[in-house]
């Protein structure tokens, strides 16, 4: 059963481009690999045709996860997004009992990227803050033990 994604207009357009890309560039790259690999002969023992067919086989299976993500996909508009409550497609910045200041992004599962700071809603720090307010102080259970963070500041993400 298809569950709601949930993406802000940049994630929605990330993950346009990136089918667009799959299924025009990445998918002719892929036939022409095949082609060439049949070319060598008996394709029982043509190793470069397995390879090129299991690349071709997770081409696809991407490219169906994107659609059925865009299918089912709930865009978050940064125009009906408040700055008084953290929420998804907030960015929010909070400091930890040490004092280190963070900015977290709140974005949908779908276009979480750790590296980048963009916590999902549904990551253990992501649900934590959601639906907190500014002043507020949160607790948060992780491997390592309870962690406490303030919300310093929420803001509209860019």
């Amino acid at each position: 059963m298809p569950r709601d994604v949930i993406l802000t207009l940049e994630g929605l357009a990330n993950l346009k481009a990136e089918l667009d890309t799959l299924t025009t560039a990445r998918r002719r790259e892929v036939a022409a690999r095949i082609k060439e690999a049949r070319e060598f002969g008996d394709i029982s023992e043509n190793a470069e045709y397995d390879d090129a067919k299991n690349e071709q086989a997770m081409l696809e299976a991407r490219i169906a996860s994107l659609e059925d993500k865009l299918r089912s996909a709930t865009v978050i508009d940064s125009a009906d997004i408040g700055n008084d409550v953290v929420g998804v497609g907030t960015m929010v910045h909070v400091k930890d009992e040490s004092g280190k200041s963070v900015k977290y992004t709140i974005v949908g599962s779908a276009e979480a990227s750790p590296t980048e700071m963009k916590l999902s809603n549904e990551s253990p720090i992501g649900k934590a803050l959601l639906g907190h307010k500014r002043g507020e102080e949160v607790v948060i259970t992780t491997p390592r033990g309870e962690r406490k963070l303030k919300i310093t500041k929420i803001d509209i993400a860019k």
